[in-house]
């Protein structure tokens, strides 16, 4: 039974070890994301990614020998590779050319809460009123959010509407994702999934032909930088712990994201969202907690035992018992 429980609780800190490599990476992504912009369009961006990020994968696919997932695993790669490697980072990339990184990280970071939501709907977990009060938080954010962009025009409320349908297709990723992840490794799901939005995003390569020429080395550098870090290696540590511990226990590892990201923008982009950006980004992320919060079941107590009074020997005279002090055995937790 230790040992059991030590390897369940080593499993679990491997799992949320990989869950904070998956999130300093995507923080990164952020500022890079919005740094390639300059002279990459969202479409050209996104494909330059997967590109690399397939390339990467399928390297370490072949050093590996992993062969093709399971049929099984097939649905849901696919979903989540059209929605979550495809449309997600298109939408992002043009997301964060209408808003700053912090303001993309503070807005796609409702994604979680959307998580609960899609699984109550789709998977009849039930919507309990936290995870309802929770959503009124952070849209109530995400208001005040739009709000503070107000004054910069309408590609700044597209920015935030952009952003808000990036937090959607994520959420809809993973609940895409995790099914598959019963039936393929983390790899193959992460791999296979790259592929699959790398084709999706083929469309845009001749606008990706047509950018590199005249982009910065900084710009293709970070192109490349996003497809082998953020991507390859950040989504399969993702998938990696997606498979090896709860969705409240990853939902809660994204809180301390756009914390890094306003950091990281004002470090290396001289970016700051402005005070009301901020408070509504953190209502957006108080609304996560609410919704992830709630007092965990108590287990029942161990049933009290009595144990079975021995038989006394066949043809042994009856006698009165001798008193024995604690003569009631009882069983304890």
């Amino acid at each position: 039974m230790d040992q059991r429980k030590s390897a369940e609780s080593r499993t679990e800190r491997l799992a949320i070890a990989a869950a904070t490599v998956t999130v300093v990476l995507w923080a990164s992504a952020f500022v890079s994301i919005r740094s390639a912009g300059e002279d990459y369009s969202p479409g050209a961006l996104a494909l330059g990614r997967l590109l690399a990020g397939s390339i990467a994968l399928a390297v370490i696919c072949l050093v590996r020998r992993e062969g093709l997932p399971p049929r099984a695993a097939w649905p849901g790669i696919v979903a989540s590779g059209l929605l979550w490697f495809g449309l997600y980072m298109v939408v992002l990339n043009w997301g964060e050319q209408e808003v700053d990184a912090g303001t993309a990280a503070l807005l796609v970071n409702v994604g979680p809460i959307l998580i609960a939501l899609l699984g109550g709907w789709l998977l009849k977990e039930g919507l309990p009123p936290r995870l309802l009060a929770g959503m009124a938080v952070s849209f109530a954010g995400a208001a005040v959010v739009g709000v503070s962009m107000s004054d910069g025009g309408g590609s700044s409320l597209l920015g935030v509407g952009l952003c808000l349908l990036a937090a959607v297709t994520y959420a809809a990723g993973v609940v895409s994702q995790k099914p598959a992840l019963r039936h393929g490794s983390a790899l193959q799901v992460t791999t296979f999934g790259c592929v699959v939005g790398t084709i999706a995003c083929l469309p845009f390569s001749g606008r990706l032909i047509s950018e590199v020429p005249d982009a910065s080395l900084t710009a293709t550098l970070n192109v490349i930088y996003l497809g082998v870090f953020p991507t390859a290696l950040a989504f399969t540590t993702w998938a990696y712990a997606l498979a090896r511990t709860s969705a409240g226990k990853m939902g809660a590892t994204t809180y301390a994201a756009p914390a890094l990201v306003v950091l990281m923008s004002w470090s290396f982009l001289g970016e700051v969202p402005g005070w009301l950006t901020l408070l509504g980004g953190v209502l957006c992320l108080a609304g996560v907690a609410v919704s992830r919060g709630g007092k965990k079941p108590v287990a029942a107590p161990a049933p009290v035992v009595e144990p079975e009074p021995e038989p006394e020997p066949a043809g042994e005279l009856e006698r009165e018992p001798e008193p024995v002090q604690g003569s009631t055995i009882r069983a304890t937790k």
